[in-house]
């Protein structure tokens, strides 16, 4: 009884940070023509509520694909036209068909900050409270510290919050993935994984890991048996659910064809704004668009995706056991942001959210991924005038994870899961050890560099001479730590040697 207190004493504080959070500016509050996501997500309540469903993806005098085209997939739009309805109902001025482009006000605000609320309190924030109360691998002393960690990670809330978007939609929907193939349920993992595939195309970073995971799982149940029954019941599911929420949308090809075309805007580019990838990294010494055509930049980030992932891959695969399958979750997503295509800042939160997954597991490299991955959005939040909504949500989750986790505690090689690696790498090399303090040292000091340039990019005004000094240093400095966390991931789940299949109770 005591535990469920503290749980609902922790969603408490949750909702109360989201609405604080929430009380802030958006993305392009006041910023004509375009102002930002926070006019996109209108403008997709406009479209949807007065275009009939075979107009949403596209062009047409009433649906300017420029303005805020909808290039998510259909379950985005149905979420769309679901509040739009909600919205009329309060003022139809809301969502007038044009005349309400760039509509601010104050209940406006409320309404939508609201409806970010709402699809956390029904998606999200309970996959995470069932999550940290069914894991077996969790203490019961620490359940309740992992779901504070997991529901006061700043950068879900200050994207969704903040910034303004539906992120916890998808990526709750992933969480309840997990949770079922946790429980053996694959039908119905699958079924929200599609899901979550449905509502953003981003979801891709996560696909791998349920395919290997099932396929391995159908392989040690015989492929010529139940195995093979088991994947014909998986194939048949994936199918109904895409059937299910593309309905509309399967009149004729070139509807289908329409909306795949929003969905994968190759033409966009390699990278947009400082994304802390390799691509944007890399781009400061080498001008990879300037010099490579784009389908050659489109067969590179291919290729060097493709090449990142098959490890991890072809690990859980082999041994699909719900450990690897989570940290295969990481690797991949990690993959994909560093080296695919047209990749966003925000896609961060891909992989922030299996990392969420870990955090009992490796709970310091947990923190410090979370950490990184909010500090490298940085230049966008600042941009949104989010900087002291930043600065008190990362203090806050530091001070939880260091108070409640004990991170600062966990650098030795058995806490950070470096055994199995360590006693491989002293067969060739008997001395070789990671000396704790080391750890600590690295993790402070990568602390202080963040708060560096988080001050500098606050206070400090660039030369003219590189006005974008500061976000690239931010990219810069984020990417490095991104391929070091990519590399220590997979060796935890590489040289990871438990067979035995980790199950949910």
């Amino acid at each position: 009884m005591e535990r469920l207190s503290l749980a609902a004493l922790s969603v408490l504080l949750a909702l109360t940070v989201r609405w604080a959070v929430s009380l802030n500016s958006y993305s392009g509050a006041g910023k004509p023509p375009m102002f930002g996501d926070y006019e996109a997500q209108r403008h997709w309540q406009e479209i949807t509520f007065n275009l009939p469903v075979e107009q949403w993806y596209f062009n047409s005098t009433d649906n300017n694909l420029q303005y805020w085209g909808l290039d998510y997939p259909p379950l985005t739009a149905y979420h769309s036209a679901l509040c739009a309805y909600v919205a009329h109902q309060l003022n139809p001025d809301w969502v007038a068909l044009n005349t309400s482009r760039g509509y601010e006000s104050l209940q406006h605000k409320l309404f939508m900050r609201a409806t970010v609320l709402v699809a956390d309190l029904l998606v999200y924030i309970p996959a995470a409270v069932l999550y940290c109360f069914s894991v077996q691998e969790i203490s019961n002393r620490n359940r309740v510290s992992c779901l504070l960690s997991i529901l006061l990670y700043p950068g879900l809330i200050l994207i969704d919050y903040g910034h303004f978007q539906y992120n916890s939609v998808s990526l709750g929907f992933a969480v309840w993935g997990v949770l079922a193939l946790s429980y053996d349920h694959d039908l119905l993992g699958s079924m929200a994984f599609c899901f979550a595939l449905n509502y953003k195309q981003m979801e891709l970073y996560h696909s791998l890991p349920f395919f290997c995971y099932l396929l391995g799982k159908c392989f040690k149940r015989g492929i010529a048996g139940r195995g093979l029954m088991l994947l014909f019941k998986i194939g048949f599911t994936v199918i109904a659910s895409f059937v299910v929420c593309w309905i509309p949308f399967l009149t004729d090809a070139e509807q289908i064809f329409q909306v795949l075309k929003r969905l994968f805007p190759v033409g966009r580019g390699l990278f947009e704004d400082k994304v802390a990838n390799v691509w944007c990294s890399l781009s400061v010494l080498f001008k990879i668009k300037n010099v490579l055509s784009p389908e050659t930049q489109l067969q590179l980030s291919f290729a060097c995706t493709l090449l990142s992932v098959i490890p991890t891959c072809i690990k859980l695969a082999v041994n699909p056991s719900l450990k690897s399958f989570k940290f295969a979750l990481v690797n991949c997503a990690l993959s994909f942001f560093l080296y695919s295509y047209q990749v966003h800042e925000k896609s961060i939160l891909l992989v922030s959210l299996p990392v969420c997954l870990i955090i009992h597991d490796v709970p310091l490299m947990s923190s410090w991924f979370l950490l990184v991955s909010t500090f490298s959005m940085l230049p966008l939040l600042i941009k949104d005038g989010l900087l002291m909504a930043y600065i008190v949500t990362m203090l806050a989750f530091l001070l939880i994870n260091v108070a409640f986790l004990r991170i600062h505690e966990k650098t030795s090689e058995e806490s950070l899961k470096l055994r199995p690696f360590c006693t491989a790498i002293r067969r060739s090399a008997p001395r070789f050890r990671i000396p704790e303090p080391v750890v600590g040292i690295l993790f402070l000091a990568s602390l202080v560099l963040m708060a560096a340039l988080t001050f500098v990019s606050a206070v400090l005004v660039p030369p003219r001479r590189f006005p974008d000094l500061f976000p690239v240093l931010v990219s810069a400095v984020s990417c490095a730590h991104f391929l070091i966390f990519l590399l220590y991931f997979n060796i935890v789940q590489i040289w990871d040697n438990s067979n035995e299949r980790k199950k949910i109770s």
